[in-house]
């Protein structure tokens, strides 16, 4: 984590004049400026991560209201890393705006800036993702209205929404059993020389909710909420270490059930693990009134670091766990962990970074699967691909940016959306259209969406190896009429099956196709392939080449959907 002091300039998006000749503006958005004063502060004179999480769900609800028209409550908020510290006297930016409404829940992005008002620098200090759901009225069950994307910005989140929205509702069954296969492999608990018990570490407090900490619906806010659990976090971390620790990140968190005006909300928070350099702080929220049985709100999983004089993280005491519910607990921090890291690893990397095979297994197959298709979603979103060239009603698009080369190729077939998603879906009847495709054969079936595929292509020139990849297939279909059915496929990494003799590795970042339907026979199909130099499955370097190939393959294609069109047979 960053000091104050460290940080790059943050980028926004350009401005989007109308017609009219006046700037565009998101009618979700909701923005919020707030100086940090001391009341805002820590002892070390930075803002308060609880209090930074107040306005953050202060200005997410107000901007899900003003979509909804109607109150709304916090239902989740996705993993929070936070950036850069802030400082006392500095300026807190915050913009909210709903990305995509679903039938009763929406997707709130929340981008957070830091703003020095003496030299009028602005830094990123965290993004964030909050759902919302639109409370029943009167009337009955909400039904939101859809949200219409107007810049490029707003489309790729928009269409993103729908991937991250489906990792939401997997996200806690997937955890769930990623940490019972994990565990089951760690065996004892390590002992440390001069360990610190994780008794010492616990804490519990209780608050009592009063209307200042309720929103205008007599709820308690989220934000409010999220702001005790940090405070009895921060302690917890705190015995540990016995110094002052920085909050990193909050991973994904539901809220179970709602709290109101006049409940005592019972604070419970123990380091379950420390590392070299971070340890996880778990936090537990219950409310009851009287003499009722405790109510679960919320559970979430916090990650401090100690910083020094340097803003460099210090070595950590290790952690003694008690018998039985410490162990456990423990052991499933470093499945976290793991998960934690290949989520970073796969997911918060930007794209030219992240190499290019991802080693594949069970525990990040949610994360590549969503890098797969999120990927591809954002190459379908960019405006900005050259035509290249066009034959036989098939188009041809390319574009280089980031030293990569994006191939862009577009066509329309007399053929239903669902049944050209079916076809191409399955990559072993690929052959039969494209000559490239020499073999391809099913090496797991992770789930009904994920496949992963070894696909052997011959060489380009005389004398030269073929080549062979392992692919992952991802499949989505429809979210609502405004998707399309999408094939994403990346290269990933399999120890068991390393290159075919006579053959080298291929890589392929970013493939696959968009299938947008039109009309109930009218279907657009666009077909993507991003690689970096050097790496480009099959095809010649040359335009007039590449264009060839991709004619010759695409007019199969529309051969090969046209003549199995009233094959029903979903792969």
């Amino acid at each position: 984590m960053m000091s104050e002091g460290e940080h790059d300039d943050t980028v926004l998006e350009p401005l989007f004049i109308q017609e009219s000749g006046e700037v565009y503006r998101n009618p979700t958005e909701v923005k919020m400026s707030q100086i940090v004063l001391p009341c805002h502060a820590n002892h070390c004179g930075e803002l308060s991560v609880g209090q930074l999480l107040k306005w953050m769900d202060s200005t997410a609800c107000l901007s899900a209201e003003r979509h909804s028209g109607c109150s709304c409550i916090t239902a989740s908020v996705d993993d929070i890393h936070f950036e850069h510290t802030i400082g006392v006297g500095k300026v807190v930016n915050i913009i909210a705006k709903v990305n995509r409404a679903f039938t009763s829940s929406m997707e709130v992005g929340i981008l957070v800036t830091c703003e020095d008002l003496y030299t009028a620098r602005q830094w990123n200090v965290c993004h964030a993702f909050a759902t919302f759901v639109a409370r029943r009225t009167e009337a009955g069950k909400v039904q939101l209205k859809q949200v219409v994307p107007h810049t490029q910005m707003e489309q790729m989140e928009y269409s993103l929404a729908a991937e991250r929205r489906r990792m939401r509702l997997i996200h806690a069954e997937i955890i769930t059993d990623l940490l019972s296969s994990s565990t089951a492999q760690l065996g004892e608990c390590r002992e440390y020389h001069n360990a610190v018990q994780a008794e010492r570490t616990r804490v519990e407090s209780v608050e009592l909710v009063l209307p200042p900490h309720a929103n205008h619906q007599v709820s308690t806010f989220g934000g409010q909420i999220m702001a005790w659990m940090e405070n009895v976090a921060t302690i917890a971390a705190s015995r540990l270490c016995n110094a002052h620790p920085t909050l990193r990140t909050i991973d994904m968190f539901h809220f179970r059930g709602p709290s109101h005006i006049g409940d005592r909300l019972v604070l419970k928070a123990i380091v379950n693990n420390s590392f070299k350099h971070s340890m996880e702080v778990g936090v537990c929220a219950e409310a009851y009134q009287g003499g009722e049985p405790l109510r679960h709100i919320n559970s979430a999983f916090m990650t401090f670091e100690v910083l020094d004089s340097d803003r460099k993280p210090r070595t950590l005491p290790r952690i003694r766990p008690e018998p039985v519910d410490g162990k456990r607990r423990y052991q499933e921090a470093i499945a976290r962990k793991k998960i934690r890291l290949d989520r970073k690893y796969i997911i918060s990397c930007k794209q030219t970074v992240v190499p290019l095979s991802v080693p594949w297994d069970p525990s990040n197959q949610m994360y590549l699967s969503y890098n797969n298709v999120s990927a591809l979603k954002l190459m379908d979103t960019r405006n900005n691909w050259v035509l290249t060239s066009e034959k036989n009603k098939v188009r041809l698009y390319t574009l280089e940016e980031n030293h990569m080369l994006c191939f862009k190729v577009e066509m329309h077939i007399n053929v239903a959306a669902e049944q050209t998603f079916h076809l191409l879906s399955d990559l072993r009847r690929r052959k039969e259209w494209d000559q490239h495709y020499e073999e391809c054969e099913v090496i797991s079936q992770a789930d009904e969406e994920d496949t992963l595929y070894r696909v052997a292509t011959p060489s380009v020139s005389k004398g030269a190896k073929g080549q062979d990849f392992i692919l992952l297939a991802s499949r989505r279909k429809p979210c609502d009429a405004r998707d399309p059915y999408l094939i994403a496929l990346r290269s990933v990494t399999l120890p068991t099956h390393p290159p075919t003799d006579g053959h080298t590795r291929g890589e392929v970042l970013c493939a696959g196709f968009s299938i947008w339907e039109e009309s109930d026979s009218i279907t657009k199909i666009t077909y993507y392939n991003q690689a970096t130099p050097g790496v480009l499955p099959y095809i010649s370097t040359d335009i007039a080449g590449l264009s060839s190939s991709f004619y010759s393959a695409f007019s199969a294609c529309s051969h090969f959907l046209e003549v199995n069109k009233d094959s029903l047979a979903a792969p």
